[in-house]
């Protein structure tokens, strides 16, 4: 193979190499080593960065996240990084929200006031409020159940008010997934009701039951994580919840692999 050969072969490989990188956004807040650390550790290339350019060529993007919701917004605006998100996400490529990674996904929350989200999924952002009478019940949509005797009654009994008004917020912890979404490949290889860790005192409440991946159990039955066509995002941190945790992580990797075969196979 002559100079020019093989200076054309690894100009090649280095494009596949970012073809199939995942850009973990650096915007300021979050546990960006971390989730860097949990990657790499299963094998999966990822870049830490905060450049649209690099956002925009990835195949396939991170967002992960802890803080206020109105600074997170605040910081990708500055940076120019709505866009380039709104682009990936446009393309079809995978996009994977962590913990405020999810949340920015919606219309709006309410913390510290109303603040516009990237409003990709429709729904809001909610305060875990268990004196309120919405946290009495659960956070997603719910066909109306009918009703064969008393016991059935959604109204709480005072015992269990008591339990919910007792709760802590935030929700610090091991907590389990209910799966809902049976056919999530993010969630490939993780069995029903196994654990992960949270930290959060907001939650989604997506207006589409249809999203909703997890709910996890927390005085209410809560969304914690949602997959819709190339977005997935969860409530719970997969670089703090050991095993299973860097299996999401793998899985990941292996959709955003999948979607850069299929992408070069169309093109």
């Amino acid at each position: 193979m002559d100079v020019k050969s093989a200076d054309r072969v690894e100009f090649i490989r280095c494009k596949i190499i970012i073809y199939l990188m995942i850009a973990i956004i650096d915007y300021g807040m979050g546990n960006l080593r971390s989730v860097e650390k949990g990657f790499l550790k299963v094998g999966v290339e990822v870049k830490v960065t905060n450049r649209p350019e690099d956002v925009f060529n990835a195949g396939g993007v991170v967002l992960p996240g802890v803080g206020a919701f109105k600074d997170c917004m605040r910081e990708l605006t500055n940076l120019k990084l709505v866009d380039a998100v709104a682009d990936v996400i446009r393309q079809g490529k995978p996009y994977l929200g962590i913990c405020l990674g999810l949340q920015v996904l919606f219309s709006e929350s309410e913390e510290f006031g109303r603040c516009r989200g990237l409003d990709v999924l429709r729904g809001k952002v909610v305060k875990f409020d268990f004196g309120r009478k919405n946290d009495m019940n659960s956070s997603f949509p719910r066909k109306r159940e009918s009703r064969t005797s008393e016991l059935d009654s959604p109204v709480k009994p005072e015992n269990d008010i008591i339990k919910l008004c007792n709760l802590k917020v935030p929700h610090m912890g091991w907590n389990a997934l209910n799966i809902k979404q049976n056919d999530n490949p993010l969630f490939a290889g993780i069995p029903d009701q196994s654990y992960f860790y949270f930290v959060h005192s907001y939650y989604v409440a997506p207006e589409e039951a249809s999203v909703i991946s997890t709910t996890t159990d927390y005085g209410i039955e809560f969304t914690s994580s949602v997959r819709k066509d190339n977005i997935f995002a969860v409530q719970f941190h997969p670089e703090k919840s050991q095993t299973l945790g860097l299996q999401v992580l793998k899985n990941f990797g292996d959709i955003v692999k999948i979607s850069r075969q299929q992408s070069v196979v169309v093109g």
